[in-house]
């Protein structure tokens, strides 16, 4: 079994490359060209963990890994925020007046709509941040630029044109960390949080009576998402955050009451919660 091996999507430089050196440094890191590669690496052991956006607080959430991840069989088991950041690249020796077009992930482009249009650039999307910062270090043009984060300019020797251009300072990724074993923290350990999916009854008010168990229980819901599944517009999975460890009474009274309204509850985590969360 691989052992200190983390897996994520995207080339090296990425930004989920950037959160691996953060949370793990020193492990080794397993760029996937998919996020179901990154999911199968975990799952078949050749990486110990994956390291996984599932939200953006500009773009929303990472729409693939809510319909990878409760089918993955894998389980989330910590999660980490990485504050986004962009630099305009370009080739040794170009400058700003020189560019025409700059190159990079669809949600780049679009996070960084400012500077695009401040030198009047012709944006053109790229499967990748860093895949982006690669192929323009390929093409050697001074007049294409990529935006990526300040790894992908070290690991690819491209100049730095500007820093920090992405449009607002508050953009940040929501990744998991995700795991073959569950690894639950001790009750008490600290502020927790449970990630668990849900499809409700089709019947009326289902989901009001659903929800109506966290509520009477006082249990704070920070994350609700829905999805169709197997292409049914009546069948509609739910994916949710509460706070607090299954093991804790009230939450584990309010995951009771559900299952009486549910086809399926099935629990993909319980994990301490980051504490970007309790800053003011």
């Amino acid at each position: 079994m691989s052992n200190k091996i983390i897996a994520y999507q995207g080339e090296p430089g990425a930004n989920s490359h950037m959160a691996c050196a953060d949370v793990y440094p020193g492990w080794e890191t397993l760029p996937c060209a998919s996020f179901e590669d990154a999911l199968a690496a975990i799952g078949e052991g050749r990486a110990e963990l994956g390291m996984i956006p599932i939200e953006n607080s500009l773009a929303g959430r990472v729409a693939d890994i809510h319909h990878f991840l409760p089918g993955s069989g894998l389980h989330i088991i910590g999660e980490y925020f990485l504050p986004i950041h962009f630099d305009l690249l370009g080739v040794k020796g170009a400058k700003i007046e020189d560019l025409r077009s700059v190159y990079s992930h669809i949600h780049a482009l679009g996070q960084c709509r400012k500077i695009i249009r401040k030198y009047n650039l012709k944006a053109v999307t790229t499967g990748d941040t860093a895949g982006s910062a690669r192929e323009v270090a390929e093409w050697g043009d001074k007049s294409r630029a990529s935006l990526a984060p300040q790894m992908a300019a070290e690991i690819y020797g491209l100049d730095v044109l500007a820093r920090l251009v992405e449009d607002e300072a508050h953009n940040t990724t929501r990744f998991v960390i995700l795991s073959r074993e569950p690894h639950r923290p001790p009750v008490g350990a600290g502020p927790t949080l449970t990630t668990f999916v849900f499809r409700v009854r089709n019947v009326p008010a289902a989901l009001y009576k659903a929800l109506g168990a966290f509520a009477t229980n006082t249990i704070n819901m920070t994350k609700l998402e829905s999805y169709m599944v197997n292409g049914e517009f009546a069948a509609t999975q739910f994916l949710v955050d509460v706070e607090g460890h299954p093991e804790d009474e009230n939450l584990a009274r309010a995951l009771e009451e559900l299952q009486f309204f549910s086809e399926e509850v099935r629990i993909l985590g319980a994990y301490l919660a980051h504490p970007f969360r309790q800053r003011d």
